[in-house]
């Protein structure tokens, strides 16, 4: 079981590595409020129940950090994701493909 992300700015070929993440839980309770790895992960091994779950991504702050020139607000500012856990046996892997004007989710295998 569990949850993992894997973040990476496609636009210049790097892992996202400093990326802030939040995951709440059905219940709306913070469950992760961390930042990925040098590899660019950051995983939750306990997922609490089925249901849906929301990251958000602070995609915004993490290019400015970066020295990357993107208006304030960010074309993507804070991106949220909502997804359904419905297998706590599985595990749930969420690839985060960014640029400073686009993004893509989806669950990969881990």
């Amino acid at each position: 079981g569990g949850l993992s992300i894997h973040a990476y700015d496609v636009s210049r070929g790097i892992a996202a590595a400093g990326l802030r993440v939040e995951v709440k839980g059905p219940d709306g309770r913070t469950l992760l409020d961390g930042t990925v790895d040098s590899r660019g992960v950051l995983e939750l091994a306990d997922v609490p129940a089925t249901g849906l779950y929301e990251a958000t991504f602070h995609v915004g702050d993490w290019y400015r950090a970066q020295g990357v020139a993107v208006p304030t607000p960010a074309f993507l500012e804070a991106v949220p994701y909502r997804f359904g856990i419905a297998d706590l046996a599985q595990h749930y892997h969420l690839p985060l493909k960014m640029t400073p004007w686009g993004f893509s989710l989806f669950r990969g295998g881990a």
